[in-house]
């Protein structure tokens, strides 16, 4: 009988050990869902020119950075930017090829990166989103142009003359 208690006890307890491994590789599947679904529509929004909807996906407090080095904007200077780029429907479409999200432990805040199709071929988004009011908000957006790495002494060569400068600036 205590052998039969002791099987028993250890079946129990690695059908439970199981489960609690599986809901922790699964714990945020929703939120991922929720996150990748806004980033979508964060996408289809520029795509539309859809002014509001676009910006209603930022936080208040949140900045976008560009793939120019000199493109860093808090969200009030992005859109005063970007609303001339708006109002002539000249935005951007962004589809997303391959998503990688991730959370903190309290599930609040999620950091991801993304490949995208775009107009400058393969480009990658980056940032930080956080839940706020039960809406997951962009905190954080990083645009960056890949290079891949057989072209990248061509690339170097070709925006030296003009970062050389900003490199100078940036030093004094």
């Amino acid at each position: 009988m205590k052998k039969l208690t002791t099987a028993y006890t250890l079946i129990l307890f690695l059908l439970g050990f199981s489960s609690f491994t599986a809901q922790s590789k699964t714990g945020f599947e929703k939120e991922k869902s929720e996150i990748s679904t806004m980033l979508d529509a964060f996408n289809a929004a520029a795509a539309k020119a859809d002014y509001n909807a676009y910006f209603n996906l930022f936080a208040d407090e949140s900045t976008f950075i560009g793939t120019d080095a000199t493109e860093i904007w808090d969200k009030k200077a992005f859109m005063v930017w970007a609303k001339p780029y708006f109002d002539k429907k000249k935005t951007w479409n962004f589809k997303a090829l391959k998503r990688n999200i991730y959370f903190s432990k309290d599930g609040k805040l999620a950091w991801f990166d993304e490949l995208l199709d775009t107009q400058m071929k393969i480009c990658r988004g980056s940032g930080v989103v956080e839940k706020i009011n039960g809406d997951w908000k962009v905190k954080q957006y990083v645009l960056s142009v890949t290079v891949p790495n057989e072209v990248v002494d061509k690339v170097v060569t070709e925006k030296a003359p003009i970062e050389d400068a900003l490199i100078q600036k940036l030093k004094s």
